[in-house]
């Protein structure tokens, strides 16, 4: 683990700023490539014919930011390889570019749903795994307001795997967490933040392939290698 590059909050947003500006990335570019990979991470660790329940149900949870619009991208995806998305976006975003994914998610007929149960074993009933994509790099953890202070309540009380995208919500990007949610997964993005040193899940991801060379090197990020045409590695 010790020899990747672990980011702090800054790093990460200057990578970000750098792709956007001198690379000219854009940034539903990003997201699209992001939401993606998430999708692919969570097929391999549950494919379709490994799920428990006998329809292949996700419930993707997303938050008012970037990370949120990762989630709407996942879900899509998700949705293309035959799982049953169910999406949760309690405050959706004035922002055209995240706009756009939310259409493109009803266009598919992806259901939302209009409240969370707080009856936990509702949604333990209902779903297979549930996609954290909340909170990410912009959200600072200790003013966590509703609806997303009692979301992440249930969170924590749900017996389904979790799946956390870049950062598990509520967590500091930088120190982890005091008692946030335990997700199974984490997909980081780009490269693993230094909250990532506190996660005991069973699988950590990175989705950073596209990363250009230089940009990996400049900040001596030093990824694994991935093999094939794979978008995330286990690490």
């Amino acid at each position: 683990h010790e020899r990747f590059g672990y980011q702090c909050k800054q790093e990460a947003e200057e990578i970000e700023r750098e792709l956007l500006e001198d690379y000219r990335f854009g940034r539903q570019q990003l997201i699209e490539i992001f939401g993606h990979a998430c999708a692919v991470a969570v097929t391999k660790v549950f494919p379709l014919s490994s799920l428990p329940k006998k329809q292949p149900t996700v419930l993707v949870i997303c938050g008012p930011e970037q990370n949120g619009a990762i989630g709407l991208v996942c879900a899509r995806h998700l949705r293309v390889y035959d799982y049953e998305p169910t999406i949760f976006y309690p405050k959706r975003s004035l922002n055209s570019l995240y706009q756009d994914f939310t259409t493109q998610c009803e266009k598919m007929d992806i259901p939302f749903l209009s409240y969370l149960p707080t009856e936990v074993q509702l949604i333990n009933d209902a779903y297979n795994v549930v996609v954290d994509a909340i909170f990410g790099l912009e959200t600072d953890p200790t003013i966590v307001k509703e609806p997303y202070a009692g979301i992440l309540t249930t969170l924590k009380q749900i017996k389904l795997p979790l799946v956390s995208l870049d950062i598990p919500s509520g967590w500091d990007a930088e120190t982890g967490h005091s008692e946030g949610i335990t997700p199974e997964v984490l997909v980081s993005l780009t490269a693993p933040k230094k909250c990532a040193t506190q996660f005991l899940g069973k699988h950590h991801f990175v989705a950073g392939r596209f990363l250009p060379y230089d940009l990996q090197k400049k900040f001596e990020l030093n990824l694994p290698l991935y093999s094939g045409a794979e978008c995330v590695i286990p690490l």
